[in-house]
């Protein structure tokens, strides 16, 4: 075939597989008219044909889908009839022959079996061209289905060693992928796409370019650089507008195949050499072949050492065009047109090899709904599950609620309140309690929680509180004691104990005994509650604070030590709505939105890391008045790669030539945890005047004398954690300072800092840490698998909802998934929600 038919048919095949869009070349294909007229002349075609093509594309830009369409079929049927002795036979000589039909294949993953792999036939005209099936203008959001094949369907588990060039060490190798079965290859998405889609004549191209290229190899050779250690191949490529020259470095193999005179498709990003273009490693292929790695919306996927992007893209390829149309869908067809998705056989084709990216987005949108809609289904069903069962009813006596009420130094706030009414409407359900209260540092979630277990603890059993830290347990144990105990309390003073993983293993003894007994009503800990010789005579609630900070599992052990305990957890991280209906979707949800009266909002500062001496005033003068001061570094120790200061060194520091008039403290994470609690009982006990130290003082420390905290390094952390940094200070009243330092005054455009200067509202903060950072620093260890999605993003509130209305709507309907269009469905939710993700155990 000429080469100027050759370019023609490949021109006119790229435009219909785009719908028409008029973007197979750079340009138009008006844009190639010249350089195509010249080459037609130069190759003897018939005057009257190339008049006839630069007609019908001279004007092909004004022309709608259909009228495009219609052009290039009659355009082509032309060229064959006027000239066809000399296209027909050599495209029949060239086209592939059909493809060896695959072995049927048993989905048995231990079974050692070859597939051979039929490729689709795109690259060669029919008759009829264009296609009759290429729809004449492109649908939103839509893609044209693939039928469904014959033969047996997906063999998912069987392994990659079943593949054509998948041997054992190439296995291992897919391996470190993660990467050890048909279905892993299909769920191995690519990292980005390169678009090289759009063709461009050499005289056309500009530099940083990503594009793709037809032309003739004019010269091929090899020569050797730094003293013959590397090998550098460079071709001369021409399309009759101009040369362009081609370079791979230490791939002599390449000149096997790429031989003078040979028709090439060339895909890359065009930079400059000696001012002159060229293309480095590019894609490459022959004309006559599939354009698998040129001419299109290129896959790029992570990869591993000894394994190249072209090797995987081939193999890919071979399992997606094949496998990916005998997935079964395990989402019901009602769904499907509801929500309007592609099917998964489609999704799965598209995101991997994109006919263009409206496909691209529209594969990517069904695979993020079949992430969260699993999600949905899995918190759903556990909240459903316990909805069913049945825990000990305890009322409210409104007499013992007023006392209480009076017995407090202040009044609750409407929010508060609030939440009483939440727990104790729960705790007379005669369902298990499953709350999780959200609210601010210094909301006062400590009281809503030590009024919400008195009502069980006035009925005579028992209740225990976990907190992460001993600090914080030694805090809630003043907190309850003073609350529920004391004059006119429900508990006397023996029957509230405290239990640490420090605490002498005599007293726990006594512990354990008086908990067995049922002497001891209120225990208040850290993990040590956890133990197995911890048992309890009638537990009937558990309170675990910061839970972001306890795996479920750890929460789950809590409560199996009574039958159906209640349970309330707390947070002082607020927690934004879409992680609220997907991650804590299983928990009913309490916001104490309010804070108590007379607390001021802290006043937040960025200053210049030149302008610290200004802030160290600021705390001489604080302390002078009788306050204290934290200062807070990112790091425990120096690195050479992290300029940032280190609480250990800094502390020397401060203590000897800033502040030597001070008594400085120092406070880490690498330190025991009686050598901490002990700092922080000095830094309360006011031995201390400044408390140098890393974020370890984040969570629910309280030492209402402090009213300064500066951090060092403040472009570091997230905003959730600035927030509850800031949380330490201005608990008492009064006037509060919180001063954020960056590294350099170039980070004072971070927008995380500007944010804290703006507001003090955590909701608010939670979103753009969420937004900024994604979601892990909400999840602790509370599903694993939640922050390792691939497709869909824990921020997108719309498909969130998306996805938790059909997935109620089902289950409204067919509960535990036993109806038969809901089997497949039921199975794939069994596997991706793994037995012990929930709080059910």
């Amino acid at each position: 075939m000429k080469q100027s038919i050759e370019k023609l048919k490949k021109f006119f095949t790229l435009e219909a597989n785009r719908s028409y869009d008029n973007k197979a070349v750079h340009g138009g294909l008006e844009a190639m008219l010249d350089t195509w007229e010249a080459e037609a002349r130069q190759e003897q075609l018939p005057e009257e044909l190339i008049q006839a093509v630069r007609a019908r594309l001279r004007d092909y830009n004004r022309l709608t889908p259909d009228s495009r369409r219609d052009a290039l079929k009659g355009l082509w049927n032309r060229i064959r009839r006027e000239i066809g002795r000399d296209i027909t036979p050599e495209a029949e000589k060239q086209a592939p022959q059909p493809p060896e039909q695959p072995k049927e294949l048993t989905p048995d993953p231990a079974t050692e079996l070859e597939v051979h792999t039929p490729l689709p036939d795109d690259g060669e005209l029919e008759e009829d061209f264009p296609p009759e099936d290429v729809p004449a203008s492109p649908k939103v959001d839509r893609v044209e289905p693939r039928p469904k094949p014959d033969g047996p369907p997906a063999a998912l588990d069987a392994s990659v060693t079943v593949l054509d060039g998948v041997g054992p060490r190439n296995a291992e190798r897919l391996a470190r992928l993660g990467i050890y079965t048909l279905g892993d290859m299909l769920y191995h998405f690519p990292r980005r796409y390169d678009d090289y889609s759009q063709l461009k004549t050499i005289n056309r191209i500009e530099y940083r370019d990503e594009l793709t290229i037809l032309g003739t190899v004019q010269s091929v050779s090899v020569r050797k650089l730094h003293g013959g250690k590397r090998q550098l191949v460079e071709a001369v490529l021409s399309d009759g507008t101009g040369a362009l020259r081609v370079t791979w470095f230490n791939q002599p193999w390449i000149t096997k195949t790429l031989k003078e005179g040979a028709q090439i498709v060339v895909a890359g990003k065009v930079e400059q050499y000696l001012g002159r273009f060229v293309i480095t490693n590019p894609e490459w292929e022959l004309l006559d072949q599939k354009n698998l790695h040129t001419s299109r919306i290129l896959p790029v996927y992570p990869l591993t050492a000894n394994i190249s992007q072209r090797w995987l893209r081939t193999q890919m390829d071979k399992v997606v065009n094949y496998w990916a149309l005998r997935v079964q869908d395990p989402l019901p067809d009602i769904i499907l047109q509801e929500a309007d998705l592609l099917s998964l056989a489609d999704a799965l084709l598209q995101v991997h090899f994109p006919d263009s990216y409206q496909a691209l987005k529209a594969a990517q949108h069904r695979l993020a709904f079949d992430e969260i809609f699993y999600l949905q289904l899995g918190v759903v069903q556990q909240k459903r599950q316990w909805a069913d069962r049945t825990a000990a009813i305890f009322h409210l006596d409104e007499e013992w609620k007023q006392a209480q009420y009076a017995r407090l130094p202040y009044t609750l706030t409407t929010a508060q309140q609030n939440a009483l009414a939440d727990i104790y409407k729960d705790l007379a359900s005669g369902r298990p309690m499953n709350r999780l209260i959200q609210g601010d540092v210094g909301s006062g979630k400590t009281v809503v929680a030590a009024l919400g277990i008195g009502v069980v603890l006035q009925a005579g059993a028992q209740a225990a509180v976990m907190a992460p830290t001993s600090i914080l347990a030694e805090q809630h144990y003043a907190s309850f004691s003073q609350m529920l105990g004391g004059e006119g309390g429900l508990l006397a003073p023996h029957q509230i104990r405290l239990m640490l993983g420090a605490t002498p293993n005599s007293e726990k003894e006594e512990i354990r005994a008086g908990l067995q007994s049922g002497e001891i009503r209120l225990v208040i800990g850290t993990h040590a509650l956890l133990e197995d010789p911890v048992q309890f005579h009638n537990l009937q609630a558990a309170v675990i604070d910061e839970q972001h900070r306890f795996g479920v599992k750890q929460r789950a052990r809590l409560r199996v030590k009574g039958e159906n305990a209640h349970l309330l957890v707390m947070t002082a991280t607020p927690i934004p709505r879409s992680l609220a209906l997907t991650v804590f979707g299983d928990l009913d949800l309490t916001v104490i939105d309010e804070m108590p009266p007379g607390r001021q909002p802290v006043d937040t500062y960025v200053l210049f890391p030149r302008e610290r001496e200004r802030i160290y005033n600021l705390i001489r003068r604080e302390v002078g008045q009788g306050r204290q001061a934290f200062i807070i570094y990112p790091l425990v120790e120096e690195s050479e790669k992290l300029e940032t200061k280190a609480a250990v060194e800094e502390y020397q520091r401060l203590q000897q030539e800033v502040f030597r008039k001070l008594k400085v403290g120092l406070l880490h994470g690498r330190m025991k945890p009686d050598e901490k609690d002990a700092v922080m009982t000095q830094f309360r006990d006011k031995e201390f005047d400044i408390l140098v130290s890393t974020t370890v003082v984040e969570v629910g420390v309280d030492v209402p004398n402090a009213n300064v905290i500066v951090i060092e390094g403040a472009n570091r952390f997230g905003l959730a954690q600035l927030h509850q940094l800031r949380g330490r200070v201005g608990r008492r009243g009064g006037k509060s300072f919180c001063v954020l330092i960056p590294e350099s005054e170039a980070s004072l455009e971070n927008e995380r800092l500007a944010a804290m200067v703006e507001t003090t509202d955590g909701f608010v903060l939670a979103e753009k840490d969420l937004q900024q950072r994604g979601p892990g620093q909400f999840l602790g260890s509370r599903q694993a698998g939640f922050s390792e999605m691939q497709m869909s993003s824990l921020t997108d509130v719309r498909l969130i909802e998306k996805a938790r209305k059909h997935a109620q709507a089902l289950l409204e309907v067919d509960p535990d998934l036993q109806a038969p269009e809901n089997y497949h469905l039921a199975a794939t939710l069994a596997q991706r929600w793994a037995a012990g993700e929930g709080d059910i155990s």
